[in-house]
């Protein structure tokens, strides 16, 4: 995520990083591990059948799992940390999960053949930190319910909202690279890699500095207000795209990286024929945005408060993802306003029918089903088979579909119940 409404940014320290011997043979094992799993040709295959998905030319639908309970996940030691240097803590940590989910739950999962380094990126970000009371029923989990303390109250207050500066530390780069070429030298390649997919999402921002009850009352009573703060959003947005673009700091993204709040990018349209590729533009990219609060929302106030704003980012994308938890089957007419779309979310909350039936095979429906289903008191296997099988069956023939099991909170401390899941979802979509 580029930004976390719930901190302001640590600033970067370019350091050199120097870790021990017994660091080094932890992380060069573990990556010995994946090099062995990213040569499989399972991960090329897996590929073309993204590419065919987004391309409108799906073979079948597609499974995809994130946003895991990973503090439920570990089983027999797999994901215990055993370095020592901070850095190297958070290589392994990345390491052990993505070797953990392709043993366990991979569905349709593809492992790169390089390592990324991201570059040393800062932003200053929007100004506001959210003012939140926070309580927790476990401590082990990043799961809370929140109570926002509201920080915009009147017109004057939008401008606590400020514009972003984005600065690259190049040494901190140049160190970072460094060290993880010399630690997984012969093993894995390392590659930069600069900003990829932006989740962009005004209103997920504004209704932790506004309240949700207040910015719905204010769609009525002060719209003029409402439309100058999502006005306000957006150009801090577009203000820190232009830097992204002036310091040539953006990275492809049609490959195996979650875009909006779907499955991977993988698509022959992108980057396009226009592509330089000593300079990436929003242009050979991915957009996306949502207003999750809109559920229940009227289409034309969907549009008037977001989807209309949202315009002037989404226009700058070659290919579009809209939406995330909000039910969208009663909107298609606002969807169809949105240039270059191509995937929509359909989460647990929206009609699976209506949604096949109005939009087709001209985008892909990007199908949640809910993640509840991990979290019963008792686990159902058949039930899970039935709901999988059911939108498998929905959109047969009639719809591209990828089906993506996020916002997992629990699986009461029962990691099987993901791996089967997993497990059951590939038999159906390969039935």
């Amino acid at each position: 995520m580029l930004h976390d409404p719930s901190h302001r940014p640590e600033p970067i320290v370019a350091e050199e990083i120097r870790v021990s011997q017994q660091d080094r043979e932890i992380l060069r094992r573990l990556a010995g591990e994946l090099a062995e799993v990213a040569a499989l040709p399972i991960h090329h295959d897996n590929a073309r059948l993204w590419t065919k998905l987004n391309n409108l030319a799906s073979k079948r639908p597609m499974v995809w799992i994130n946003e895991i309970c990973w503090n439920e996940m570990n089983v027999d030691d797999e994901l215990t940390l055993r370095c020592e240097h901070p850095w190297a803590r958070g290589q392994e940590d990345q390491l052990r999960r993505e070797l953990y989910q392709w043993r366990h739950l991979p569905a349709d999962m593809v492992v790169s053949d390089y390592l990324a380094c991201p570059l040393a990126i800062h932003s200053t970000d929007f100004g506001i930190v959210e003012d939140v009371d926070v309580v927790k029923t476990d401590e082990t989990s990043d799961v809370v319910s929140r109570h926002f303390k509201i920080q915009i109250k009147s017109p004057e207050d939008i401008e606590k909202i400020k514009m972003p500066r984005i600065t690259h530390d190049e040494k901190a780069t140049a160190l970072r690279y460094a060290a993880m070429r010399d630690v997984y030298d012969g093993i894995l390649p390392v590659r930069k890699e600069g900003q990829g997919h932006i989740w962009f999402t005004p209103w997920d921002y504004l209704i932790r500095w506004w309240g949700i009850e207040e910015a719905m009352m204010d769609f009525v009573l002060r719209p003029e207000m409402v439309h100058a703060a999502v006005n306000r959003m957006v150009d801090a947005w577009m203000t820190e795209l232009d830097q992204f673009v002036e310091q040539n700091l953006l990275a492809l993204d049609n490959r195996n990286m979650r875009v909006g709040s779907g499955g991977y990018g993988y698509c022959d349209e992108l980057p396009g024929d226009d592509f330089d590729p000593d300079h990436v533009k929003p242009r050979n990219m991915w957009g996306c945005s949502n207003a999750q609060i809109f559920s229940e929302v009227s289409p034309q106030m969907h549009w008037d408060f977001a989807v209309e704003h949202d315009l002037r980012w989404l226009k700058r994308w070659a290919l579009n993802y809209y939406g995330c938890c909000e039910p969208l089957h009663q909107k298609i007419d606002v969807l169809r306003r949105i240039p270059n779309l191509r995937k929509v979310s359909v989460s647990a909350w929206c009609d699976l029918e209506t949604m096949v039936s109005e939009l087709g095979d001209n985008c892909v429906l990007s199908v949640k089903p809910s993640p509840a289903i991990l979290a019963e008191d008792e686990w159902d296997p058949e039930q899970v088979r039935r709901t999988l099988r059911r939108i498998v069956d929905v959109g047969q023939g009639k719809a591209h579909i990828e089906i993506i099991m996020k916002d997992i909170s629990t699986v009461r401390y029962q990691p099987q119940r993901l791996w089967e899941w997993a497990q059951i979802a590939m038999e159906e979509v390969t039935r």
